[in-house]
């Protein structure tokens, strides 16, 4: 299934998609990568819908990638005697750590750390920052704060804290118990929730030993001071506008989203863009004017993948949130405008010889109007770097590991094959105009550039490069 455009599209599986002709109709309107989010749902829930994932891609002979998304340690306020609450600006009320459910009066915060770590004129923002709230006084074990804005509170909203580093693990005793249960399970990608400083992506690396690649989710404003050291451990990165865009002023999203994509980018690894991107889309089956927008700009500022939400797992019209976000990135990508931004803002390269060699690729490709790239990859480096150049056309990325395959899938541009291992250049040269036809990226006549590491199966070796005409 060869798509019409570079942009991955990201799919989150819920109640409106968990059954298997469901998965099967999103992943062939486009879905690319499909995320489990454990959040949400039991492991037998995430396990019966990975093992659909897997029947459809051996049915369909096309690798798809599975994203474990980890909850994290999400800050969230108790429940009420009556499920909710109404408030007025001006109102008092009292964050305790008794666990009774609450009233106007007061409500369990099951964070004491929380507690310990705010101050007198602190604000917090609860439920998306909805409402609003400013600590008047605190004492041991609660906060008494008043009410600036918002109209009500539920159950179990979360909240945010601006401006403030809590002490508090990035990864909970939830999500060290779902990380084994997703591992085993055979996913593709680990997401680590919350992250704050480089400690955190350390930990959650030695926990996976390589089992899958670690993709950091940017929610927290102290991620962005840190945002280098993180992208230098990490796999890859996911921005997370809903709570990163509650922490920081709203103006300053669209430039924190241009300067992590490009970062991400210039780094060689796969960028998300994430949240809220065709929201409107839950309830209706059209997006806003806005929205779309928002999806094409992600596309101009050069990701590598899109991301839904509520939209796919919750939502009253799944399918048709994939087709629309589908041609909304294929419409982007085919705007001059578009390439244009591509072909200036090409990442500096090293003086290593991989680098080197990729850097000639994407040139050569260009001049001899090639159908596409084929890279040879055990680790998935090669086509990495291949990616990171954002090529006009598309990027085949052949290689004998079947979760490098489905890893890749969340690469700008890349058509990734599982493939048998060969020995020899010669033979990469056979196997890529052989897969080439086969899978729709090349015709007779046309040729392809081809760029792998010789000896093979040495990750990172990328030393050769050939043009190849398909006969």
């Amino acid at each position: 299934m060869k798509r019409n455009r570079q942009t991955k599209i990201v799919g989150t599986l819920g109640p409106a998609s968990s059954s298997k002709e469901m998965i099967r109709k999103l992943f062939e309107a486009g879905v690319d990568v499909f995320r489990l989010n454990f959040s949400h749902g039991s492991h037998e829930d995430h396990q019966e819908r990975l093992q659909y994932i897997r029947e459809i891609q051996k049915e369909s002979g096309r690798p798809i990638g599975v994203i474990a998304d980890l909850q994290g340690p999400k800050l969230r306020v108790g429940k009420f005697k009556n499920g909710k609450i109404a408030l007025e600006k001006g109102m008092k009320l009292r964050f305790d750590l008794d666990e009774k459910e609450g009233d106007e009066t007061r409500v369990n915060l099951p964070h004491p750390e929380v507690i310990s770590a705010l101050k007198v004129d602190d604000h917090i923002l609860l439920d998306d920052g909805k409402v609003r709230v400013r600590v008047i006084n605190k004492g041991k074990d609660f906060l008494d704060v008043e009410i600036e804005t918002g109209a009500k509170l539920s159950n179990n909203k979360g909240f945010n804290v601006p401006g403030v580093i809590l002490p508090i693990a990035a990864l909970t005793e939830k999500d060290k118990i779902d990380l084994e249960a997703a591992l085993e399970m055979g996913v593709d990608w680990i997401a680590q929730s919350f992250v704050q400083k480089p400690d955190d992506v350390i930990l959650a690396k030695n926990l996976i030993e390589s089992r899958a690649k670690l993709m950091i989710k940017l929610e927290k404003p102290s991620a962005l001071d840190y945002l280098h050291e993180m992208i230098a451990i990490a796999d890859g990165v996911m921005l997370a506008r809903g709570d990163l865009g509650v922490e920081i002023p709203p103006e300053k999203v669209p430039s924190v989203q241009k300067r992590v994509v490009k970062a991400v980018r210039y780094a060689g690894k796969p960028v998300v863009v994430a949240t809220q991107m065709l929201e409107s889309m839950i309830e209706n089956a059209r997006p806003t004017r806005a929205e779309a927008s928002d999806v094409a700009t992600a596309v101009y500022d050069g990701t590598d993948a899109v991301m839904l939400s509520a939209e796919t797992a919750a939502g009253e019209y799944p399918l048709e949130a994939v087709q629309i976000m589908d041609r909304i990135c294929e419409t982007t990508e085919g705007d001059p405008l578009y390439r244009r931004i591509m072909e200036a803002s090409h990442p500096e390269s090293s003086d290593a010889v991989g680098d080197a060699i990729t850097v000639a690729a994407d040139h050569v490709a260009k001049t001899v109007h090639a159908s596409c790239i084929a890279t040879f990859t055990s680790s998935g480096s090669t086509t990495l770097r291949a990616a990171r150049h954002r090529p006009a056309m598309p990027i085949l990325c052949l290689t004998t590991s079947e979760q490098v395959a489905n890893q890749m899938c969340v690469s700008y541009g890349v058509h990734s094959v599982h493939v048998e291992y060969v020995t020899n250049f010669k033979e990469a040269v056979a196997a890529a105009i052989k897969c080439a036809k086969e899978e729709d990226m090349s015709r007779v006549g046309e040729r392809l550039v081809i760029t792998a590491g010789v000896p093979f199966g040495i990750p990172g070796s990328t030393n050769n490069l050939r043009v190849a005409e398909v006969e």
